[in-house]
């Protein structure tokens, strides 16, 4: 990580602790585990709160494709930091919410997305709303990517229940600062068929 990434991060923190949710930008073992599941074949990939860009680096690295790439970042600084790094991503320099009701998409095209937004800073109502703008915009089956900090999923089970949503833990690494832990999101796959017959 560059030196200036860590300063850049800690400026933007201290100018908005809410919104930007951690001193550090998120360390190379947490990026590796953050895109793990996503490769080539995955397609076009939504990535929100990309900050410095770990995580885009990250999933260049496991070979998306850079023009495959939709970054979501509400900060300036950080948003023209990006477009200069990565200049073949899409890049949209707004707040999450808007997902919503901004078709960036044509259709659920979106293969998988990965999230660097701290969800435990972010009311109720706003993270429904990111939530539904983002599973509008993934293709059936595909999930989201979250960490969090803390020891607990960031979503509270009452609005994954309000969204077909259900929560896997994929794992936990101690090297980041503080240690970090991520989940896969996904919708809950509704059973359209019935099968009578006994075995």
């Amino acid at each position: 990580m560059p030196a200036n990434d860590a300063l850049s991060f800690l400026m933007a923190w201290t100018l908005s602790p809410l919104r930007i949710g951690s001193v550090t930008p998120s360390s190379s073992s947490l990026a590796t585990l953050m895109t793990r599941e996503i490769g080539p074949e995955t397609g076009p990939v939504l990535e929100l709160g990309p900050g410095t860009g770990p995580f885009t680096r990250a999933l260049l690295e496991r070979g998306v494709r850079e023009k495959d790439l939709t970054l979501i970042e509400a900060d300036p600084d950080f948003a023209l930091l990006l477009t200069r790094r990565f200049p073949a991503a899409r890049i949209f320099e707004m707040d999450a919410v808007s997902l919503r009701h901004l078709p960036l998409f044509d259709g659920p095209v979106v293969g998988a997305a990965v999230s660097g937004l701290p969800f435990r800073l972010i009311s109720p109502r706003k993270t429904f709303a990111i939530l539904e703008g983002v599973f509008d915009n993934l293709r059936p089956g595909a999930p989201l990517y979250q960490f969090t900090l803390g020891h607990r999923c960031p979503f509270d089970q009452t609005l994954l229940d309000r969204l077909d949503l259900e929560v896997t833990r994929i794992g936990r690494t101690f090297r980041n600062f503080p240690p970090a832990t991520v989940y896969r999101v996904s919708r809950i796959k509704k059973l359209t068929t019935y099968d009578w017959r006994f075995s």
